[in-house]
């Protein structure tokens, strides 16, 4: 039986608590209407106070069991006789497990291993008793909710009051998943860069110029001189923030001026959706350009200007792609920052004499600068974390130079090496990921922090 049953069975409870009750607060109000009074509120608060005590228990019951009964089922099914020839631990006895569990449901027709067939019959008895269970519990606590929020209904029954309590209450809830989410990031975060600094010195992969795990070594006696991470953070400020804003805030800078400036209002109405369509792009695509188109025309060019390094995995390469990608970000927030300077300001310069150009470079560009920064930080953080276009186009080589025509690693690239594979987690390289992404994490909220006190202070200035 599917456990969406109970879940669909708590809605039904729901909707009929909801019929109910707004058809008895319907007679209430026609009961008060003829005494010369009214209902303290409206019938649909009435059926939603219903509903919600008649969803709420049946639904959290629901979801609970939907987690619990597997285990219960397994539990049944090792307890019955036939589990006796079962092996005691592996992967043959999941597998036996797992084919029986899967004939049962009906997804699979036959059975492979003659265990597995014995064991069919036991899962399907266990399944059947812990659905029966699940669905009547859950009716119970649907009928007994709806029933108890309906004995108490009445003309001067605050129901509107308790909803709203209700729905405030689900708000806070919403809200608080951010923040607990945003802990528990930074609580693993924070635990396994523990672990790592137990291998290796804070200083030695802080401060280290040579980036060289090796996951096959032994985790006792790891060298601290092999996880020293500074061409990994130059590899990131380099092509985050130096490369690709050199690409970024020029081009995203003067589009947005020319859309709110210059361009034609029918223009601009199509050109600023196409503009933004960049950001919607995946982020494999622009992957797929760097490697494939980019970065073979910056290794022929460095070549023919007689650059020999030149490479076909340059940091150039993922740096200018980056840079395309990230031109809405900054456009964006430029095109918001330039419109929302008063119009009294741009009338005021024009009428002393100011040209169009003198307007923009001189009243409206300096206003505006709170704004244009703080969607320049925001690019910047977006930038310095973005993956797949370094993991194709930039190399996995860590290394300090200001060549960008070489190949250039960054945190982003050595995360997805550090995690992938058949690296244990307790070994020190495994863990270097999770010190990097710690790093990686500090510095973009910084940059977040930042941007967002730009803008605040941009906001208080033309309220």
């Amino acid at each position: 039986m599917s456990p969406a049953i109970p879940i669909l069975l708590a809605l039904a409870l729901g909707l009929i608590g909801w019929l109910a009750a707004r058809s008895r607060a319907w007679a209430f109000r026609k009961t008060a209407r003829a005494a010369g009074g009214e209902l303290h509120s409206l019938p649909g608060y009435h059926g939603w106070y219903v509903a919600l005590w008649a969803l709420i228990p049946a639904v959290a019951f629901a979801f609970a069991w939907s987690s619990l009964s597997p285990g219960l089922v397994l539990a049944q099914v090792l307890a019955d006789p036939a589990a006796s020839s079962l092996p005691a631990f592996g992967i043959q006895r999941d597998a036996i497990l797992s084919e029986a569990q899967a004939i049962a449901s009906g997804q699979l027709g036959a059975a492979f291993r003659p265990e597995a067939a014995a064991l069919v019959e036991p899962f399907r008895a266990a399944q059947a008793h812990f659905s029966t269970i699940g669905i009547v519990v859950t009716l119970l606590l649907g009928i007994a909710g709806g029933g108890f929020a309906y004995t108490r209904l009445a003309p001067g029954f605050t129901a509107r009051t308790r909803v709203e309590r209700a729905v405030l209450f689900g708000l806070l809830l919403a809200s608080l998943v951010a923040i607990f989410t945003t802990f528990g990031i930074v609580a693993s975060l924070v635990f396994e860069t523990a672990r790592f600094f137990g291998f290796v010195s804070p200083v030695d992969f802080l401060l280290g110029t040579h980036w060289g795990p090796d996951p096959m070594a032994s985790p006792t006696g790891v060298s601290g001189d092999r996880y020293g991470a500074i061409p990994l953070f130059w590899g990131t400020i380099f092509i985050g923030a130096v490369i690709a804003m050199i690409v970024a805030i020029p081009l995203g800078l003067m589009s947005a001026i020319y859309l709110t400036q210059y361009a034609s209002p029918g223009f601009r109405r199509w050109m600023k959706p196409m503009l933004e369509i960049l950001a919607g792009v995946p982020t494999v695509v622009y992957g797929y350009f760097a490697a494939l188109t980019v970065a073979p025309l910056i290794r022929d060019v460095g070549h023919a200007i007689g650059i020999a390094s030149a490479s076909s995995e340059s940091a150039l390469a993922a740096g200018v792609v980056m840079g395309i990608m990230i031109i809405p970000f900054v456009s964006s927030m430029a095109d918001d920052s330039i419109a929302a300077v008063p119009q009294a300001m741009r009338d005021g310069s024009l009428a002393m004499g100011a040209t169009t150009s003198e307007t923009i470079r001189k009243v409206l560009i300096p206003a505006a600068l709170p704004g244009i920064v703080a969607g320049v930080m925001l690019a910047v953080s977006r930038a310095i974390g973005e993956t797949m276009i370094v993991v194709m186009a930039a190399g996995a080589t860590a290394r300090l130079t200001a060549n960008p025509f070489e190949s250039m690693t960054t945190v982003t690239f050595q995360i997805v090496a550090m995690l992938t594979g058949e690296g244990s987690f307790d070994h020190p390289a495994t863990l270097s990921a999770f010190a990097l992404g710690m790093v990686l994490f500090l510095v973009t909220l910084t940059l977040n922090y930042i941007a967002l006190r730009v803008v605040k202070r941009f906001r208080e200035a033309y309220e």
